[in-house]
C-alpha cells in the first residue's frame, strides 16, 4: 500500500496490468492538487492529463530496478497534471514585467537594509501605491501555482525528470544542491512567510485553511505566500 492507498502491483504485471490497477491513483492525485490550484483549472483536464502520465510511467517502468511502480507513476503523474497547468496558463506578459520589477525592487532594498523588505518600502521604491503592489501579488497569485521547482528553473537550474527511475551521481547532487540554496533562502525570510511556506508545501493545507491558522483572511494568506514568492525569486537569482 502506499501514501495514495493503492495497493503494490506483482513486478510481473503487464502495461495493461499496471494501467488499470492504478487508475484510483490519477483520480487521488488530481483531487489532491485539485484542491490546492485556482478554481479555473479543471478537474477533468487535470485527469486527462494524470492519465498521459500514467501511460507514459507504465511503459517506460523497468521492475528490475527494484523501485515500486507507485512511486515511479506518481511522479510522472504529478510532473503531468502541473505541465498541462502551465500550458493553460495565459497571464499577460505585463503580469510577468511587474513580476520582475516587484523581485528586482526587493533584492535591491533587501541588498541595501540588511533586513527582509518591506510592503510600503517596494510600492514606494517602484513608485506605486501600496494597493497597487497588493494588486500585482493577487495577479502573481492567481496566474499560476508557484512551486519550489518553478524557483530552481528561474535560475536556470532547470533539470527534466530522468526516464531511469534511478538518478545519476551528478543529477543527485545537483538536486541535493538546489535542495540546500533553496532551504537556506527560505530561512532567510520573515517568519510569517516562512510559516505560510511551511503550511502550503509541507502541511499542504491549503489558504482558506492556513488563514483559519493564522487568523487572517484567505486574501491576506494570497498576499503573503505572494510575497514569499517573488522574495524567494529575488534570492535565487543572485
Amino acid at each position: 500500500m502506499n501514501v495514495y492507498g493503492t495497493a503494490a502491483p506483482d513486478v510481473f504485471e503487464s502495461k495493461d496490468e499496471l494501467i488499470s490497477t492504478n487508475l484510483s491513483l490519477v483520480k487521488r492525485i488530481a483531487h489532491h492538487l485539485a484542491a490546492r490550484l485556482p478554481d479555473t483549472v479543471e478537474l477533468d483536464d487535470l485527469l486527462q492529463a494524470g492519465m498521459i502520465g500514467l501511460l507514459e510511467a507504465a511503459s517506460n517502468f523497468d521492475a528490475a530496478r527494484g523501485a515500486s511502480f507507485e512511486t515511479y507513476a506518481g511522479i510522472r503523474i504529478r510532473g503531468a497534471m502541473l505541465d498541462e497547468v502551465r500550458k493553460q496558463d495565459w497571464t499577460p506578459r505585463s503580469v510577468y514585467r511587474k513580476q520582475r520589477q516587484v523581485s528586482e525592487m526587493i533584492r535591491s532594498i533587501e541588498a541595501n537594509t540588511g533586513r527582509p523588505a518591506e510592503a510600503r518600502e517596494i510600492a514606494e521604491g517602484l513608485g506605486i501605491s501600496l494597493e497597487d503592489y497588493f494588486e500585482i501579488l493577487r495577479d502573481t497569485a492567481g496566474c499560476r501555482l508557484f512551486s519550489l521547482d518553478e524557483t530552481r528553473d528561474e535560475s536556470g537550474y532547470a533539470r527534466e525528470l530522468p526516464s531511469s527511475t534511478t538518478a545519476t551521481p551528478d543529477e543527485e547532487l545537483n538536486y541535493d544542491q538546489q535542495k540546500l540554496q533553496i532551504a537556506a533562502a527560505i530561512l532567510k525570510l520573515p517568519e510569517r512567510e516562512q510559516l505560510v511556506l511551511s503550511l502550503y508545501y509541507e502541511r499542504e493545507l491549503n489558504l482558506k485553511e492556513i488563514g483559519e491558522v493564522l487568523g487572517v483572511s484567505e486574501s491576506r494568506v494570497c498576499q503573503i505566500h505572494s510575497q514569499a514568492a517573488l522574495r524567494l525569486r529575488a534570492m535565487m537569482s543572485n
